[in-house]
């Protein structure tokens, strides 16, 4: 008995022995393969992993067929199409990127690109009037360019051209603990942007086209002046700004419809051609929309209106006198103002807006009847948060 259990005790210590030896194999094997994959440089994974051989390869030559044999009936269905005179020769073996294609993104409110456009290049369309387009997209990139810390090297407004000094990035790569291998890639870039403006100033284009490159992998390496994508670049840098020209949009909008919503001083006053008006100490863009807010609220319904030309056409229904209303307030906007239909000339005096009331054949109010209906329409154009 004595001498199974020794033998028993062996066999079962083996057992272990050969288990924490399988471990410690394993162990060193996924160890291998995750220092193999943390030594791969960022260069190497650009471009496809396992063999190149086939860059070597020649092309096959046709099957001669003998003169007394008939020739077999041959399917182009597999046949690689002819390389046109602009294709890239050296895009084989590591000289062919594997990285994901680059898109140009249109997230600005009214933008678009071209299908089939091989070029960096986006449109937009005017969908805010306060500001001449063009304007408009040079003064948000150069605003982006500045918070990015990139210098303006030329801009000339009449060509529709801008030139950036180098935008430097930072392409080092910090070294993990299980890393053999460290980078200190710096990359250097100057663009042109082009912005081409259609006749009629409500559409424009901004292109991109990189000028020059430089690219460090360290301080004692040789500088590398030939990109290897350019397109790639140029749609980086082009989605930035229109990122960029996207976010100030947004903080343009809620900032402006803030606006709207507060209440806006108004004053008894005259318009350009000397006729008596409403005078509200704010710009065209902000009282346009808040005149509009202010004449459904009194009872007035809009029937048409231009506003490139100032104009409104309404018609007075009266004061609001539901019965929800006399619950809770028994103050109405009433005028003395006939049920009928009238216009409104809206005009820009300076930083102010003057709002001239006509009837509906154009003849101003008289002062004595515009002073009449000032307290009612100062009342609800200076109230804060109005709501209908």
């Amino acid at each position: 008995m004595t001498y199974k259990f020794k033998l028993f005790s062996v066999v079962e210590n083996t057992a272990k022995t050969a288990t924490i030896i399988k471990k410690i194999v394993i162990t060193a094997c996924v160890t291998s393969i995750t220092l193999l994959s943390a030594c791969s440089s960022l260069e190497e994974r650009e471009v496809a992993s396992g063999s190149f051989d086939y860059v070597e390869e020649q092309p096959g030559q046709k099957i001669k067929i003998p003169d007394d044999v008939d020739t077999p009936n041959f399917n182009d269905a597999f046949k690689l199409p002819d390389l046109g005179e602009e294709a890239p020769l050296d895009s084989m073996g590591k000289g062919l990127s594997v990285q994901s294609p680059s898109l140009v993104l249109p997230v600005v409110s009214g933008s678009h690109i071209e299908d089939g456009s091989k070029n960096a290049i986006v449109w937009f369309d005017q969908v805010d009037d306060s500001l001449p387009l063009d304007t408009a997209i040079w003064n948000s990139l150069i605003g982006f360019l500045e918070t990015e810390g990139v210098g303006v090297d030329s801009f000339d407004k009449d060509k529709q051209r801008l030139t950036t000094d180098w935008v430097v990035k930072d392409e080092s790569e910090e070294s993990k603990w299980y890393s053999w291998s460290t980078s200190e890639k710096t990359v250097g870039q100057r663009f042109e942007f082009s912005l081409n403006k259609k006749t009629h100033g409500r559409t424009a284009s901004l292109s991109v086209e990189l000028l020059d490159y430089r690219e460090k992998f360290d301080a004692k390496s040789i500088e590398i002046t030939q990109v290897k994508d350019k397109r790639r670049n140029e749609v980086d840098i082009l989605n930035k700004v229109v990122k960029n020209y996207e976010f100030e949009n947004k903080v343009a909008s809620v900032k402006r419809f803030r606006q709207i919503r507060e209440g806006l001083q108004m004053e008894l006053g005259f318009d350009s051609d000397g006729e008596p008006a409403f005078v509200v100490d704010a710009d065209y863009d902000i009282t346009w929309p808040r005149l509009l807010l202010v004449l459904r609220k009194l009872g007035f319904d809009v029937k048409d209106y231009d506003k490139s030309n100032g104009l409104l056409f309404v018609k007075y229904n009266g004061a609001e006198d539901g019965w929800w209303s006399n619950i809770w307030s028994s103050d109405k906007n009433e005028m003395d103002l006939e049920p009928q239909e009238y216009r409104i000339k809206v005009e820009t005096l300076g930083k102010k807006t003057s709002i001239t009331l006509l009837d509906d054949e154009s003849n101003p109010f008289p002062v004595n009847k515009l002073t009449d209906l000032f307290p009612t329409f100062f009342k609800t154009m200076s109230a804060d948060d109005l709501d209908i």
